[in-house]
């Protein structure tokens, strides 16, 4: 058993178990009331004739309803639970022999139950024991969860059993729910969120989508896989129930062409984002090339446009949860934040500096708002190098064109590895070495005029730090993570619901050069991203589509690149013909949210004046 430290510091050990003293438990968890509510969604996803029922399985301590008091519910809703478990341990559901939930996946029963939570997991229509089908983000996934919280505050119905059964009342709760979970789950909240619902108080995203177009494309690019096959994955054990409709709607509304229609609109939370009225806390990696993380930054914006309260973490990790890479910082955190935004508690977490950033890995920044304070939209613009498709990167415009030959086979890693050597299927713009640091902090966009030689083509664009550093392998096995031997304990367990999971820490990589931030497009959508256009060869485009949202300083002594390529192989399906592309330099841009200090004329330029210009923000850069 490894003691934990920092925060725990003051833990005793009791029955095995790590206990904080700052947060002790109240109520028995082996004696919780343990029992599964079926909630009527009042849809028909399976087309049987009969409204379909999400099972809710519910952990809640019994002691406050026996003196008649309530309390809140933290919700985690997912199709997972019995398909592909939850959590690094990949931990699935468990029932006892008369069916009623036995071992729930995650800490969060363990921990909250005990310290006067119930703790609901619902399974999403379609999957596990829940009628219905999956519609992967669209109405039945909203109103499986939406559909428990009105159970919850007495505006559904709920039953004891799968069909039929007797109606039962959730007496005990106070009406309100904090939602949280990761990657699926919670996209989940993200979706109930912006239905406004009354009585949710909070949500806790974790690596989460918010809009199901920009999981499965691009600004018109596609990423080669599609919502049916998910529906698919999570139904295989849905108990027998006929989606062979509902997945051919699936299959039919995420058209093949990567235009943002209906069936997309239908899955944009971000449209809906004014209905929000939950408290928002989002956590999300950096380097998540699962989930992309302009969904996050989107979502972010919308929110802040919204006057939400928001809270957010960002790791350097990939698609990771941060039980998983920041457990007992996690952990307490995650209390505070429920206990202030569900039992009404004066802790000041509200008022604690908004975002948390991982420089580097296990070393995080505080910072008073996201993106970060001064940040500037900065306008970079290319110029036209010595060196054929490698030019530099300043504020000066530039003139004049240059050409790559798109190659699906190829991918980032590739166009990156050699910035200073020709490629033949990209081009590259750097900035000199920086001489001061400069951090990148929000969501980029590009404008990109080329002129295609054949009638279709993608667009990739990538910024570069180049620069020695020490970051999370986000590539590796784990995706920044390693799993131990050992395990901690995070509240109670029972026989069959461990509370202890096992220990992970940072898997470092050294790097020469990190992307900080991608984007890729379909040069068809070059006018909308509801209809595209097929392409003149030899005619001119110019299209403006966003890079993802980071928030990462370049260090000085390094360099800041654009790179702009065609298919990248890594993500994108590309087109039947891999076309030439000449970019016109003059007509294009990168727009970068930076705070510090960005060289105005090209590097060659300002070394043959004999001095460097900066263009400076007028907040000091902090990046301690």
């Amino acid at each position: 058993m490894r003691v934990l430290t920092g925060f725990f510091a003051a833990a005793v050990l009791t029955a095995g178990i790590v206990v904080p003293a700052a947060a002790e438990p109240l109520y028995d968890f082996a004696g919780a009331v343990r029992e599964t509510v079926w909630v009527d969604v009042g849809l028909d996803g399976d087309g049987d004739g009969v409204s379909d029922r999400v099972a809710a399985d519910i952990v809640r301590p019994r002691e406050p309803a026996a003196a008649g008091r309530k309390i809140p519910v933290i919700m985690d809703a997912s199709p997972y639970y019995s398909s592909v478990g939850r959590g690094n341990e990949s931990q699935f559901k468990t029932y006892d022999g008369q069916g009623r939930p036995a071992g729930f996946p995650l800490f969060y029963d363990n921990y909250f139950v005990p310290r006067g939570y119930a703790v609901v997991l619902v399974d999403l229509a379609g999957t596990n024991r829940s009628t219905g089908c999956v519609d992967v983000g669209g109405a039945s996934d909203v109103q499986s969860a939406k559909k428990v919280i009105d159970w919850l505050n007495g505006r559904a119905a709920g039953y004891s059993a799968k069909t039929g059964g007797s109606r039962v009342a959730a007496g005990w709760s106070d009406g309100g729910v904090g939602m949280i979970g990761k990657s699926y789950d919670g996209t989940i909240a993200n979706g109930v969120a912006a239905t406004g619902v009354a009585g949710l108080k909070t949500i806790v995203p974790i690596s989460a989508i918010s809009s199901w177009y920009d999981y499965y494309r691009s600004d018109g690019a596609t990423f080669g896989f599609d919502p049916e096959g998910l529906a698919r994955t999570v139904e295989r054990r849905n108990g027998g129930q006929d989606c062979s409709a509902e997945n051919r709607k699936l299959a039919k509304g995420a058209t093949p062409d990567g235009d943002y229609g209906p069936f997309w609109g239908e899955r944009d939370y971000v449209a809906k984002a004014r209905n929000v009225r939950a408290s928002v806390f989002v956590s999300h990696g950096v380097n998540d090339l699962n989930v992309k993380t302009i969904n996050f930054g989107q979502w972010w914006d919308a929110l802040a446009a919204n006057g939400v309260q928001r809270k957010i973490w960002l790791s350097q990790a990939g698609h990771v949860d941060p039980f998983d890479y920041r457990r007992a910082e996690w952990v307490e955190t995650l209390q505070r934040w429920f206990d202030h935004y569900l039992k009404g508690v004066s802790n000041g977490i509200e008022r604690e500096p908004m975002a948390s950033v991982e420089r580097e890995p296990d070393r995080w920044v505080d910072s008073v708002a996201y993106p970060a304070p001064g940040v500037t939209a900065t306008v970079l613009r290319p110029q036209v190098g010595g060196t054929a498709g490698v030019g530099t990167l300043g504020t000066a415009a530039g003139s004049g064109v240059v050409s790559f030959t798109d190659n699906p086979s190829v991918g980032e890693d590739a166009w990156a590895a050699d910035p200073s050597a020709t490629s033949a299927n990209r081009v590259l713009f750097s900035t000199g070495a920086l001489g001061a640091p400069v951090q990148v902090s929000g969501t980029s966009s590009i404008t990109v005029t080329a002129t295609p030689s054949t009638s279709s083509a993608r667009l990739s664009a990538l910024l570069v730090d180049y620069g020695p550093a020490t970051i999370r392998n986000f590539s590796g096995p784990g995706e920044g993570i390693v799993t131990g031997t050992e395990r901690t304990c995070w509240g109670s367990s029972t026989a069959v619901d461990s509370a202890c999971y096992l220990v992970t820490s940072a898997d470092s990589a050294k790097v020469d050069y990190t992307i900080i931030s991608r984007g890729w497009a379909d040069l068809a959508n070059y006018r909308s991203l509801s209809h595209e256009t097929k392409l003149t060869p030899g005619k001119a485009y110019s299209m403006t589509f966003r890079l993802a949202s980071t928030d990462h300083v370049v260090p000085a002594g390094h360099r800041l690149a654009l790179i702009i390529g065609g298919t990248d192989g890594d993500f994108l399906a590309g087109p039947g013909v891999p076309p030439k592309l000449t970019v016109d330099v003059a007509g294009t841009l990168v727009r970068v949210p930076v705070v510090g200090s960005i060289p105005v004329r090209a590097p060659e330029e300002a070394s043959s004046a004999g001095s460097q210009a900066y263009v400076r923000s007028d907040v000091p850069l902090d990046l301690r």
